[in-house]
């Protein structure tokens, strides 16, 4: 069984049926994609459908990108032929470009550093100095989750005018926090990885549909066609691993009997019995459903991994508390005029930090233009009212964007994820759990989990095809095979209220 229908979950779930395995995915909410999903509003404008936040992804992420492509979505996911993004100073307009070349990497981004606009002559030296030092680092080396990558940088001779307009301008977007409260070891992944790597690594990838038609929809599709069992406002409540103490189970209605007395009783009642894990689930309308599964994946936020772990599946549980929550701001303006003429610009001398145009994967027609406002590391505006929040920041695109000084703002409103992401702060890593719980066959996925990533779309898959890798081995282990057979089939959850079914999946 999978628990937890997000970008982590789905990853998993279509791993193990794609290696044979009957899999139930249970998701609490009447939708799959977790954090990076859609919503309909009637807009004065029009009706359009919003993303919770603007999300992208790069060409080094190559587990969301398959898991776009095993879905169906790859192609409506496209990525930059070569790294290219506009850095507007709103204070003078200088326009800035952070592009690669055709040269190999780190020569890259050597010719679009020496013209950067935002940093004197001696800064871009000594940016490229920090860079070539960064290189050099080891992501996996202990010491560095404990630095700061803010101390390094400025150990490193970068002044608060190139953290600002290079270093944050990157790692806050891609780790939700600025230089100060970053653990250098995921700044140096960040780095290595996206900029100093590979060239082509940091080529940006952006949805021209809605987050919802990859990660639900066209998810919710492959799903289906693998064999996956998908329940949707269903909610794992409780979980006992195998060997546990039998307790009484919600009452049969239909017999008057307690179903969960032998913890090998079959959903039939038959007795045939199947052990393993249980899983305690409520369904729609609070309807309790039981399975049995030979493998559990945890594919859910950590306080709610916290509260499902049974003793001794994890060293120490509590220690997940200590990965804190870092939010995220999305502000939508729709203006009467198209106000933007590039598909996003990264923006200095000002609070907006990104600007998207969201028009196209809207579905927003008739001249009007849609813009999102990614504000990462969001601490200082969380709890900000929305009036307030339009009262700062529509000044700050007029003073942005000139088009937009004119123009009419038809809407204007706000999404807010308050735990977007862990906090990416120094000595994280070792709060992170690795994939494969103390318990056998539980295991753990979610982008907080021991990927060697931050909290991305990129994190969050490779740890769904982590854990599916790890629950292919314990059961292959379980059966004294290397190619583990197909998990007997999971029974229909009832639909009567009050009424238990049990059945067996993986």
């Amino acid at each position: 069984m999978v628990a937890g229908g997000g970008i982590a979950g789905t990853a998993a779930a279509l791993a193990l049926a794609d290696a044979g395995v009957r899999v139930v995915l249970a998701e609490a909410r009447p939708r799959l994609g977790g954090l990076a999903f859609s919503f309909r509003r009637s807009s004065p404008a029009g009706d359009l459908t919003a993303d919770n936040g603007q999300h992208v992804h790069l060409r080094c992420c190559t587990a969301y990108r398959a898991l776009l492509d095993r879905v169906g979505g790859a192609p409506l996911a496209p990525v930059q032929d070569r790294l290219d993004v506009p850095v507007l100073d709103a204070r003078d307009h200088t326009l800035g470009r952070l592009r690669r070349s055709a040269l190999p990497a780190p020569l890259h981004l050597a010719g679009s550093l020496a013209r950067y606009p935002h940093l004197s002559l001696a800064e871009r030296s000594a940016a490229a100095r920090a860079a070539l030092a960064l290189r050099r680092l080891d992501p996996a080396d202990p010491a560095l989750d404990g630095a700061r990558f803010g101390d390094w940088l400025r150990h490193h001779g970068q002044s608060p005018r190139a953290v600002e307009a290079l270093w944050d301008l990157v790692g806050t977007a891609t780790l939700n926090a600025r230089a100060d409260q970053v653990s250098l070891a995921l700044a140096a992944m960040v780095f290595r990885t996206g900029l100093l790597g590979e060239a082509g690594a940091a080529d940006i990838g952006r949805a021209r549909v809605p987050l919802g038609e990859l990660h639900d929809v066209r998810a919710r599709r492959a799903l289906d066609r693998a064999g996956v069992r998908t329940l949707l406002r269903t909610r794992l409540r409780r979980l006992r691993p195998p060997g546990a103490a039998p307790e009484p189970g919600p009452p049969d209605t239909s017999t008057g009997t307690s179903r969960g007395t032998s913890p090998d009783r079959a959903a039939d009642g038959s007795g045939t019995g199947h052990g393993g894990w249980r899983a305690d689930l409520d369904g729609p309308g609070g309807t309790p459903t039981v399975l049995r599964a030979h493998a559990v994946v945890l594919a859910v936020p950590p306080e709610e991994a916290e509260r499902l772990l049974p003793d001794g599946a994890l060293e120490r549980p509590a220690r997940l508390r200590g990965l804190g929550t870092a939010p995220i701001v999305n502000l939508h303006v729709v203006y009467d005029r198209r106000v933007l003429r590039r598909p996003f610009l990264a923006a200095l001398g000002t609070p907006v930090q990104w600007v998207f145009d969201r028009t196209e994967p809207s579905g927003l027609t008739g001249g009007a233009q849609y813009l999102a406002l990614s504000q990462s590391a969001a601490g200082d505006i969380i709890d900000q009212p929305a009036a307030d929040l339009r009262a700062r920041f529509l000044p700050e695109l007029a003073r942005l964007l000139p088009a937009a000084r004119p123009a009419r703002v038809l809407d204007f409103f706000v999404t807010r994820e308050r735990a977007a992401t862990f906090a990416p702060a120094p000595g994280t890593a070792r709060l992170r759990p690795h994939a494969i719980s103390r318990a056998p066959g539980l295991l753990l996925a979610g982008a907080w989990t021991d990927t060697g990533w931050p909290a991305t779309m990129e994190g969050a898959a490779r740890s769904g095809a982590t854990a599916a890798a790890a629950a292919l081995r314990h059961l292959g282990a379980a059966r004294g095979r290397a190619d583990p057979p197909p998990a007997p089939t999971a029974v229909d959850p009832g639909r009567r209220p009050g009424h238990t079914q049990e059945g067996t999946a993986v």
